[in-house]
């Protein structure tokens, strides 16, 4: 066992210096992302995040550091995380399918000006390319976080960030220093443009 544990360090080790490089990289990538955020909230629109199981849990974590707070005391900025009404994903999944469990949140309470965030490992998340493609139709603008080689989705969004790794909580552990980058960027344009 812990021989396996020393193994998996190393190999976490190996994944930061990957996880810097990839982040050097993509620092125009993130400073447009929350730019395109930070004029959502500035025009008084919203930004609705989604994804699946691990995705999920991020997308509800960015949407916690944006209605509470990251860093800053500061008013909420309004972020939904389509994954945590169990009422909505469990009719829709039963009455139209799993793949329309985002697509139809995104009909009925997205509206142009509004930003459509996915959030895919694999890239190929059907619900997640559904929601985009329907975002994309109703004028919204659409982000995505992706991995391995940013799948069919990329192809459907205004801009992606993409982690060129096979292995999805390699995956997952640089989405969450993106989300992270974001929010923190995204608290210091709002507030600078607010004075404070």
């Amino acid at each position: 066992m812990k021989e396996f544990i020393k193994g998996e360090l190393e190999t976490i080790f190996q994944n930061l210096k990957i996880i810097e490089e990839s982040i050097r990289n993509d620092i125009d990538d993130i400073v447009e992302f929350s730019d395109v955020m930070s004029g959502c909230f500035k025009r008084e629109n919203k930004v609705l995040v989604f994804g699946n199981g691990g995705s999920a849990a991020q997308a509800q974590h960015f949407a916690a550091e944006m209605v509470g707070r990251f860093q800053k005391d500061r008013k909420g900025f309004p972020v939904i995380a389509l994954s945590t009404d169990t009422s909505i994903l469990t009719s829709v999944g039963n009455d139209f399918g799993f793949e329309s469990i985002f697509e139809r949140q995104i009909e009925a309470i997205g509206k142009e000006g509004d930003v459509a965030f996915g959030i895919s490992t694999s890239g190929n998340s059907e619900n997640v390319l559904s929601a985009l493609k329907k975002a994309k139709e109703m004028k919204l603008k659409t982000i995505a976080l992706l991995g391995r080689n940013g799948g069919k989705i990329k192809d459907y969004v205004h801009k992606s960030i993409i982690f060129k790794g096979d292995l999805t909580p390699r995956i997952q552990e640089y989405h969450e220093i993106c989300l992270h980058f974001i929010s923190f960027l995204v608290e210091q344009n709002c507030l600078k443009e607010s004075g404070r």
